[in-house]
């Protein structure tokens, strides 16, 4: 089991940027691919994206791409999400996840951390 633990989020205006971190114990990370969900009040737990750690392979959900980083630092098991040009619709709850597989389904994450909100005025 991995224990996961995001911080970073906070209330920004339209345009800002944030970055999320996601730090990561229990396990070596080099088998997982790791994930960034989001959940706005509402509404359903939504893709944004996911890396292999062990290359750094990134894939982004379309609504994300190009504005969104996904990176991570071997040495401190952190992931990070670099946010730009962020936009009101980006508020959430953002979550960072492992899956042991290429996925963007949720249900095939197993490990979960507590959540961090985005939120983003207009």
């Amino acid at each position: 089991q991995v224990q996961l633990v995001e911080s970073g989020g906070g209330l920004v205006q339209a345009g800002a940027s944030l970055r999320l971190s996601c730090a990561a114990s229990g396990r070596t990370l080099n088998s997982y691919f790791m994930g960034w969900f989001r959940q706005a009040p509402g509404k359903e737990r939504e893709f944004v994206g996911n890396i292999r750690w062990s290359s750094g392979s990134a894939y982004y959900a379309d609504s994300v791409k190009g504005r969104f980083t996904i990176s991570r630092d071997n040495a401190k098991t952190t992931l990070y999400l670099q946010m730009n040009s962020l936009k009101p619709e980006d508020t959430a709850v953002y979550y960072c996840a492992t899956a042991s597989r290429w996925t963007h389904l949720s249900r095939e994450y197993g490990d979960w951390g507590q959540g961090t909100q985005v939120t983003v005025s207009s």
